[in-house]
């Protein structure tokens, strides 16, 4: 299929390649070193979650509280507990060189009171399940089942040792007053934690696609890795199949690259390696896909392109990296050949068209290097 030149194969201005390594995430403003600024973040996320919390379980307890007439220390208790203790936790994990840990410890706490509030609540039904239940959804959302008995054991723990230490009183009759004082906590914190867990949620999700963006890029070219070019080209092939859309393929190697290495020391060859991979940049297009094939080797797709306007792409190519002067003093050269195949229906898979194009890639090297070549017998190698 011959078609008339594509107006759209000009080059982009120059792009210098990208080395990505290991990441690492940024120091959040006041953060201590050695701490993860996740961890910390983490912590203020709990600092409004235990407000909340604790500030609708206030005013649960203390409806309660008042029908029975709770003791004056009971009553400092919960007024510490519901608007000191948030605050406090935040501080003691903040101030830790474990944060997390010092986190699981307040969450312990919170537990643990908790049984004692349903000790002085003299078991009224309502509140003290409401509060129970409540406390277990977030141990379930912060650290699964196992967090969840071990912050239960604390909190039976603790109404033991108030029982012990207060007696056994059975009130669990709950008065209407004391159920619309229940709702506020009922409505109000599972919506709370919703948010907290979709946050976290969120985060994760925008890591994995972090993660997986880091997977598929060649560390030291910042162009995509052997694999994820492969399905590149796969899809572009079975593409051609069901449209019959042109595609061509060229496989790119550096010439005499093992005396680069030899003589100038594998630092220079990773330089001149990165050189390459950015000149590709200045000469594709967007829809073109440049990709490190192994070693100072290239492949590069080229969808909607018949062969001469891919002959033309790699003749441009191989000039750009003639001309170009690579290394941090700008005093490496080098030269690369090129092999070219263009896409066609009896290809079975991706291998079938980049061994074509290897075979072209062959042919450019036994011909002298520095050329483009096809497999095609009629098409002539350039120079």
């Amino acid at each position: 299929m011959t078609r008339t030149p594509d107006p759209s194969f000009h080059t982009h201005p120059p792009e210098q390649p990208s080395a990505v390594g290991p990441v690492h995430p940024s120091p959040a403003p006041g953060d201590r070193g050695g701490v993860p600024a996740e961890d910390l973040r983490f912590i203020d996320r709990m600092r409004g979650l235990r407000s909340l919390g604790v500030g609708l379980a206030f005013v649960s307890i203390a409806g309660v509280f008042y029908s029975n007439g709770a003791s004056r220390l009971a009553w400092a208790a919960l007024i510490f507990n519901a608007f000191a203790w948030p605050h406090l936790a935040w501080y003691l994990a903040r101030r830790s060189a474990d944060p997390l840990a010092a986190e699981r410890r307040n969450l312990m706490i919170d537990s643990a009171s908790a049984g004692v509030w349903v000790v002085l609540m003299h078991f009224n039904l309502l509140p003290s399940a409401l509060l129970v239940a409540m406390l277990s959804m977030d141990k379930i959302c912060v650290g699964g089942w196992r967090f969840l008995a071990r912050t239960a054991t604390a909190q039976l723990i603790a109404a033991v040792a108030a029982l012990a230490l207060y007696g056994f009183h059975l009130q669990p009759a709950t008065s209407l007053t004391q159920i619309l004082l229940c709702l506020p906590f009922l409505a109000a914190y599972p919506i709370g934690v919703a948010t907290l867990t979709f946050a976290l949620a969120r985060r994760v999700r925008q890591q994995n696609r972090q993660l997986a963006e880091l997977n598929r890029i060649d560390a030291l070219t910042g162009l995509v890795n052997r694999v994820h070019w492969e399905e590149a080209a796969l899809s572009e092939l079975r593409r051609h199949q069901r449209l019959g859309r042109p595609a061509a393929l060229l496989m790119l190697d550096i010439d005499s690259f093992k005396p680069i290495n030899d003589e100038q020391g594998h630092p220079a060859g990773d330089e001149v390696i990165r050189g390459v991979a950015g000149a590709l940049g200045t000469c594709l297009r967007d829809i073109d896909v440049a990709g490190r094939y192994g070693g100072d080797e290239f492949g590069i797709l080229l969808p909607e392109t018949d062969t001469a306007q891919a002959c033309a792409v790699a003749e441009r190519i191989r000039h750009t990296v003639q001309g170009s002067l690579f290394g941090p003093d700008h005093r490496l050269r080098c030269t690369v050949s090129i092999g070219l195949a263009l896409v066609t229906k009896d290809m079975q898979d991706s291998r079938d068209w980049i061994s074509c194009a290897d075979q072209a890639l062959y042919r450019a090297k036994t011909l002298g290097r520095n050329r483009v070549a096809t497999p095609a017998p009629s098409l002539k190698s350039t120079s």
